[in-house]
């Protein structure tokens, strides 16, 4: 009985260190920039996107198409970094402990 005890202290107290690190990845903020500068996305490492700057030269008409690719392509970016920001979050939790293949912490 001692050691189910004790198991569920541990897995209290990381249930705890998770909720904490939920609210920390709430305030990691990457960057996702494309076309040399000319877009730039903020997100924060859960995803939620914080904000877009677009470089005024890009505005005429005719470049509609390019300017959401381009939105497009530094979300992906910045996404990407918020990943990796979320997987170094995960490893610092789980002190370095793999996860099976598709198994994701209840991060949202």
């Amino acid at each position: 009985m001692m050691d189910f005890m004790g198991l569920m202290k541990q897995a209290q107290q990381m249930q705890a260190k998770m909720a904490e690190t939920q609210l920390e990845l709430d305030q990691v903020e990457v960057e996702g920039v494309a076309g040399g500068g000319l877009v730039k996305l903020r997100l924060t490492a859960k995803g939620a996107l914080k904000a877009i700057e677009i470089d005024p030269g890009l505005l005429a008409p005719d470049q509609k198409a390019i300017l959401e690719d381009l939105i497009v392509s530094a979300h992906l970016q910045a996404r990407s970094k918020a990943d990796e920001a979320m997987a170094e979050k995960m490893k610092e939790l789980t002190g370095g402990l793999q996860l099976p293949p598709g198994f994701k912490l209840p991060f949202g």
